[in-house]
């Protein structure tokens, strides 16, 4: 059971992880990672956990807009430390540079330690493997299929945030 308790603890962990960044909630992103843990994002980024946290706003100001989903998680546990590798597509709605929308949907897998701290499993060390990516232009016609939709943002402007009483800052 404990092993059991270990593992969803972590599957949650990755979840919130994703909807930090998504919803651009920084403190929340802050506190998934152990003092002493390291992010490896390739050529985008390398260093602590701090430091990914630090550099991640710079990244995402030029992103319209973010949706991390996650699948296909193994995850082995051994007391206080467990490895898991994650499944993700990620799809970034941007501009290029003559200012055209473009949408880059990438898929990898994010290779993981955790360290359970205080009760608290944590990212200790994360590194992206990327296994594709493309990219498509964006255009007036993608506004249609959801029209009258509420639409996302990021912090107190995203729907979510008056929605939830619970999972707000989950």
């Amino acid at each position: 059971m404990e092993e059991f308790l270990a593992k969803q603890a972590i599957a949650e962990l990755v979840l919130t992880y994703c909807r930090a960044i998504d919803r651009r909630d920084f403190e929340l992103l802050g506190s998934l990672y152990t003092a002493d843990s390291t992010d490896d994002h390739g050529a985008l980024f390398s260093g602590t956990g701090a430091g990914y946290v630090a550099w991640v706003p710079s990244i995402l100001e030029h992103m319209l807009v973010t949706s991390h989903q996650v699948s296909n998680h193994l995850i082995v546990v051994d007391g206080d430390y467990a490895e898991g590798e994650v499944y993700i597509q990620a799809y970034h709605l941007t501009r290029d540079s003559g200012g055209q929308l473009v949408k880059i949907i990438g898929g990898g897998r994010y290779l993981d330690h955790y360290a359970c701290e205080q009760g608290r499993w944590l990212f200790a060390h994360r590194k992206i493997v990327a296994d594709y990516d493309l990219r498509l232009p964006a255009g007036p016609q993608d506004d249609e299929l959801m029209a009258g939709t509420n639409r996302g943002g990021h912090g107190d402007a995203d729907p979510s945030a008056s929605f939830f009483k619970l999972l707000g800052k989950a």
